[in-house]
C-alpha cells in the first residue's frame, strides 16, 4: 500500500523516510532538503504534544514577495503526503501553474506508516485516537502564513477517500481560513456549521464500492472496529448550494462519462460544483492507482485540473 516517500531514487526515499521518523521524534525543522523551489520538502512542527510533518512544494515562480495561493493535499487512509504528491501531480501543476502545494502528514501507530485523519467519523488511528487534526490543520496554516508569502484570500483544501472526508470537515470548521475545499471520492459525515460560505468542488465515481455515491456502508474494506455509514454525495452537495445561498437548480453539462453540476453566483462570489464520474471506482481521476486495493483511475478527466480551474476562480471575498 505504501508508495514512496518522495520522487527520486529508492535510496533518496529510504533516506527521507529515515529523516521522517528523526523528525517525529525531535520536532525538527526542514528534512532532506532546505527549501528549494521545484522541489518537495519535508518540515515539521509540534500540535497538540506530537511532531506533525508535511512536505511544502515552491513553484519556479515564487519569490518570497509575491503571495501565492497554497493548495493543502491530504491523503487517503494508509497513504502519505508523498504518495499524494506522487498520485495526484500537483507539484507539477504548482509549478505550471504558480502556486504552493502542501501534503500534510496524518497519524498513525508506526510513526511513517497507514497514516490516517480524524474526518468525524473515520478514520482508523486518527479517528480512534481522537487526534485533533482540524487543529493541526489551522496551526499549519498559520506556519505556512508566517514562513511563506502566502495569498490568505487563497486556501484550498483536497484529498482523496479519508483524506476527502478531512476536505468537507475543514471546509465545515475553518471556513474563516479556507476559500475552497475539493473532495475526491469523499463523504461529508459530520454535522456542517461553517461560519460564512465556502466554494466546493467535488469529484465522486458511482461505481465507488469503498465511499458509495448514494451513502450507506463501504463495501469494501470496510472497518470492523469503526463500522462507519457514509452519507450520499447529493446530501453534501445540498447542504452547500444551500449554505452558500445558491440560485436553485444547476448548470448542467455531459462530457463523456462525466456529468459536471454547477451552482454560480452564491454568496460572496462561491460556487458549488459536482462531478459525477459514471463507471468510476474509488480513485483520483486522472491520476495513479494509489493503493493496491482502490481502484484503477480513468482518463476521461484529471481531478487534478478541475480542481485547480475552479480554486484559481474563487479565491475567498473578505
Amino acid at each position: 500500500m505504501m508508495q514512496r516517500l518522495f520522487h527520486g531514487s529508492a535510496n533518496r526515499a529510504a533516506l527521507c523516510a529515515a529523516a521522517l521518523a528523526s523528525l517525529l521524534a525531535l520536532a525538527a525543522g526542514p528534512a532532506c532538503a532546505a527549501d528549494a523551489k521545484g522541489k518537495d520538502t519535508l518540515h515539521s512542527l509540534r500540535h497538540d504534544g506530537r511532531a506533525r510533518t508535511y512536505l511544502v512544494h515552491l513553484p519556479p515562480a515564487y519569490d518570497g514577495v509575491k503571495n501565492l495561493p497554497v493548495v493543502l493535499v491530504f491523503h487517503g487512509g494508509g497513504g502519505h503526503g508523498g504518495q499524494m504528491a506522487e498520485m495526484t501531480g500537483f507539484s507539477r501543476k504548482a509549478d505550471r501553474e504558480g502556486f504552493i502545494a502542501v501534503y500534510p502528514n496524518g497519524t498513525g501507530r508506526w510513526q511513517n506508516r497507514f497514516l490516517t485523519w480524524n474526518a468525524g467519523n473515520c478514520c482508523a488511528y486518527a479517528y480512534e485516537n481522537r487526534i485533533d487534526d482540524v487543529g493541526f490543520v489551522r496551526s499549519l496554516i498559520g506556519r505556512l502564513q508566517k514562513d511563506y508569502a502566502v495569498d490568505p484570500r487563497r486556501v484550498y483544501v483536497t484529498g482523496i477517500s479519508n483524506g476527502g472526508m478531512m476536505s468537507y470537515r475543514l471546509a465545515c470548521e475553518l471556513a474563516d481560513l479556507v476559500a475552497a475545499a475539493g473532495p475526491v471520492a469523499g463523504a461529508q459525515n459530520i454535522e456542517c456549521r461553517p461560519s460564512r460560505p465556502v466554494s466546493l468542488i467535488a469529484l465522486h465515481g458511482t461505481a465507488d464500492l469503498h465511499v458509495r455515491y448514494t451513502g450507506g456502508p463501504p463495501l469494501r474494506m470496510a472497518d470492523a472496529r469503526n463500522p462507519r455509514v457514509d452519507r450520499p454525495v447529493s446530501e453534501a452537495v445540498a447542504f452547500w448550494v444551500r449554505h452558500n445561498g445558491c440560485p436553485a437548480g444547476p448548470q448542467t453539462q455531459r462530457k463523456g462519462k462525466v456529468t459536471i453540476e454547477t451552482y454560480e453566483g452564491c454568496a460572496e462570489g462561491t460556487a458549488v460544483s459536482l462531478y459525477t464520474l459514471h463507471g468510476e471506482g474509488h480513485t483520483w481521476p486522472g491520476g495513479t492507482k494509489w493503493a493496491f486495493w482502490a481502484d484503477a483511475p480513468s482518463r476521461e478527466i484529471s481531478a487534478t485540473d478541475a480542481i485547480w480551474a475552479f480554486f484559481a476562480a474563487h479565491p475567498r471575498r473578505d
